[in-house]
């Protein structure tokens, strides 16, 4: 069975982001395809993809590598987190469908029964979804494509301290989706705005003095565990 380019490009990125790869690193395609279990072509196409991220660069003599962004770099992102993510919830409140304020909504209580509880670790999945089914809700794929693409590399480049007053992150989350659901685009953009400047705050960059580095992979490495 032919495992799909996507399918070891979402390995190789989760490998990435979680430290298994360092900043620098080469990734030679003999031995990324031994270690995902499949031919070179799957992983020569995920490289290319990987490289168009801005995951992977192409150095002359040594191939593909492992990226080093800098500092500025690292800070663009988060800049550019914040803008996009108030216009995606600007665009949900125009665009939403009942399907996506269901999901919202049970997120929504989910995220504030975990987080009377004090349950970090559920409440940072829950994030997760939430900000991912808030961008489907713009009905927009260009720019879900590259909201998706900030919370990977963001998270490569940075450790995240758990809310200081979860229940408030929460009931910030219930504000965005209330915004969503009376179709107040001026007003969802506004609440998205303040939730994540305050969540940037949050972020710790993973390289540079005294910086962290994460080396474990947080995914069985075997095929079919991958996520589509």
């Amino acid at each position: 069975m032919r495992i799909p380019a996507h399918s070891v490009c979402t390995a190789i990125r989760d490998d990435i982001v979680a430290g298994v790869y360092e900043r620098g690193s080469r990734l030679t395609e003999e031995l990324l395809a031994r270690r995902y279990g499949v031919s070179r072509v799957p992983v020569r196409e995920a490289l290319r993809t990987l490289e168009a991220e801005g995951f992977v660069v192409t150095r002359r003599h040594a191939g593909a590598c492992v990226a080093e962004p800098n500092e500025q770099e690292a800070a663009d992102l988060l800049e550019m987190r914040m803008l996009l993510e108030p216009l995606g919830a600007s665009r949900a409140a125009q665009r939403r469908t009942e399907a996506h304020l269901k999901v919202l909504r049970g997120l929504v209580r989910l995220g504030q029964e975990r987080a009377r509880r004090g349950n970090s670790e559920d409440l940072r999945s829950l994030g997760g979804w939430f900000h991912e089914t808030l961008a489907q809700a713009s009905a927009s794929p260009a720019l879900t494509s590259m909201l998706t693409q900030l919370r990977h590399k963001i998270a490569w480049m940075y450790a995240v301290d758990a809310p200081a007053n979860p229940v408030e992150s929460w009931a910030e989350h219930g504000a965005i989706v209330d915004a969503v659901a009376r179709g107040d685009s001026e007003r969802a953009r506004a609440v998205t705005t303040l939730h994540t400047e305050r969540s940037s705050a949050a972020h710790r960059l993973r390289f540079g003095t005294g910086a962290e580095r994460v080396r474990n992979s947080q995914h069985p490495v075997n095929m079919p565990s991958l996520r589509h």
